[in-house]
């Protein structure tokens, strides 16, 4: 028999329903923030990856998936943010549009060790913004990724920001921890020694404890940035702070990868666990898209783990995600061979009306029928046989309240019209 490939997850009838509420939610949410869907492929050369992540990133060194063909080596994606921004660039939207507003959903790959809300295949809901540097675009991102938790329906998390400033401050700040670590090496886990060297502001990220209570010995705060980036960040605070956004600011908080600058933002889930709780995170890539050969223009995006908020959103209720479909489903039991016949034309008038419908493929006794309609979670039942066949109506339970009725075959799809309009939820 074969299995699932580890870190992956087969999504099933069931849980889909929250996944699609999910991305349902967010797509109205960006849409009233003008944003607008972007879909690019799920594999890309890896040397975007390479460039835009930093080669001495875990990603780039651990974690990408490669697919090597010859003289190409491909990548599937492990982030989104470098492939919306290499078709920002190679489709000239920074000529033809200039600023755009895009988000995208779907799958991203790292090979990492699975565990809770960390798999190798897991997905995001994200958004990007590029061609801008003011930090109001900064203040409607943070305030953006709040409105679509409040939606979710997802409390109890908390917002951390800061500012790594722009690239010379970014230096500055590797200088300074340079001078305060150097003496501390050896108390270091071994991943933050080789980061010392190579990358040391991911030291600021490690979950270590050890490196964590060093980490938060150091006496960091803004330091290191310029009067400009001070500026800038003390802005999106006070935006943040009117819109009634709840931040806290964390001198400590890097993210793990080389293209942010100025503003970066985690969000926190406490039900997550201590190791793996952040729902999200994102921040400014001002240098990047220019990097990556556009122009010299400032950008801004998060994302979301889908698992993660979904993780979250069961401990919130309680219960787990999956359950009956059902909604506002008719289920056609036809009792003989020509009720059977008839009822082919039943099922295709309902859904050509637009609405849901299905029967007993498996020649079921009514009483098992039922059971399994019952099963489905099924709004209504259509009962068919040769009696109601003659008097041309059907037998419609309403399974909610157990009552019964005869509608004409010829109105039946008015009649399940005008219930489903009765209830609001069309």
């Amino acid at each position: 028999m074969f299995k699932r490939v580890p870190g992956t997850k087969d999504i099933l009838p069931g849980e889909v329903e929250a996944w699609q509420k999910l991305e349902t939610l967010s797509r109205n949410i960006f849409s009233t923030h003008n944003y607008r869907e972007i879909r690019p492929p799920l594999i890309e050369d890896a040397s975007l990856f390479n460039r835009s992540l930093g080669e001495s990133t875990e990603i780039v060194q651990k974690q990408m998936f490669l697919i090597k063909k010859e003289e190409d080596v491909y990548a599937l994606r492990p982030e989104g943010t470098a492939s919306i921004v290499r078709a920002y660039i190679e489709n000239n939207l920074d000529k033809t549009h200039g600023f755009v507003k895009l988000f995208y959903m779907g799958p991203m790959f790292r090979m990492e060790r699975p565990q809770k809300g960390r798999l190798r295949q897991f997905h995001h809901i994200g958004c990007e913004a590029l061609g801008s540097v003011e930090p109001d675009l900064d203040i409607e991102m943070i305030s953006l990724a709040d409105s679509l938790l409040k939606a979710y329906a997802i409390g109890g998390y908390t917002i951390v920001i800061n500012s790594l400033g722009c690239a010379e401050d970014k230096l500055a700040l590797n200088r300074m921890l340079q001078e305060k670590l150097s003496s501390r090496t050896g108390e270091l886990c071994e991943d933050c020694k080789v980061r010392f060297q190579r990358n040391i502001l991911r030291i600021l990220d490690c979950k270590h404890e050890q490196c964590r209570a060093i980490v938060n010995s150091l006496d960091i705060r803004d330091k290191y940035l310029c009067e400009a980036c001070k500026a800038h960040f003390t802005y999106v605070r006070e935006g943040l702070d009117l819109l009634g956004v709840a931040c806290e600011v964390s001198p400590h908080l890097v993210r793990g990868l080389d293209y942010y600058t100025r503003t970066v933002f985690e969000i926190k889930h406490g039900q997550l666990g201590p190791q793996q709780d952040a729902l999200g995170a994102g921040g400014r890539y001002d240098t990047l898209v220019k990097q990556l050969g556009g122009p010299d223009t400032g950008a801004i995006g998060f994302a979301f783990g889908v698992e993660r908020l979904l993780l979250a959103a069961q401990a919130a209720d309680g219960a787990e995600s999956r359950q009956p479909a059902g909604g506002n489903l008719v289920y056609l039991i036809a009792l003989g061979a020509v009720a059977r016949k008839q009822g082919m034309n039943i099922l295709a008038n309902l859904r050509s009306s637009g609405i849901a419908a299905d029967t007993d493929y498996e020649a079921k006794s009514l009483k098992a029928a039922m059971r399994k309609a019952n099963d489905l979670n099924a709004r209504w039942v259509v009962l068919l046989g040769d009696n109601e066949l003659q008097e041309k109506v059907a037998a419609v339970k309403d399974m909610r309240n157990s009552t019964q009725e005869k509608v004409n075959l010829s109105g039946l799809s008015g009649y399940f019209k005008g219930k489903i309009n009765e209830a609001g939820t069309v």
